[in-house]
């Protein structure tokens, strides 16, 4: 099965299909402590089954998440986009960082650009984020996206926020 994954960029950031070559900070990522809020940390062969799902959801939703390669550096810096797997609340637009890269500004630039293609290119008319009542560097992501939270919520990593976005306008990152 061949599927095509666009390709979507902001100043900073390209928002392209994953590669065999971010697994290994995906690897690192899900074998840290921080990813707790993002279904980690687990060993090595989960980890690889956590990162096989991202292109499995393109296959399957049509959509999915995206890498973000910064463009300055041609790093691998996180995983942004569209998230909906069999059990999920509602459609979700999702964003998670590797260690190193918080405080930049890129989960905020790549959420936005995912949360516009959701409206634009795949139609969505509502999207929603489920952000861990623990995670305050999420949820103030979710606040600058202009989403506002709903209520608690359940779900597979803890307790949790629904934040609901509004249809954007323009990409303006």
């Amino acid at each position: 099965m061949s599927i095509t994954i666009p390709v979507f960029e902001t100043d900073r950031l390209i928002l392209r299909a994953f590669t065999q070559a971010d697994f290994e900070p995906m690897a690192a990522f899900f074998a840290d402590p921080v990813s707790a809020t993002y279904g980690g940390p687990c060993n090595r062969e989960d980890a690889w089954r956590k990162f096989a799902v991202y292109s499995g959801h393109w296959a399957l939703r049509g959509y999915g998440p995206w890498a973000l390669e910064e463009k300055a550096s041609g790093q691998f810096v996180g995983i942004s986009g569209l998230w909906y797997p069999e059990g999920w609340i509602e459609p979700e637009i999702t964003w998670a960082l590797m260690p190193g890269q918080h405080g930049k500004g890129f989960a905020t630039e790549a959420a936005a650009r995912a949360l516009q293609a959701a409206y634009t290119h795949f139609g969505w008319s509502t999207a929603a984020s489920v952000v861990s009542v623990t995670n305050t560097a999420s949820q103030a992501v979710a606040m600058r996206l202009g989403a506002v939270r709903e209520r608690e919520v359940s779900f597979r990593h803890g307790a949790g926020y629904l934040y609901r976005h509004r249809s954007p306008g323009p990409v303006v990152v």
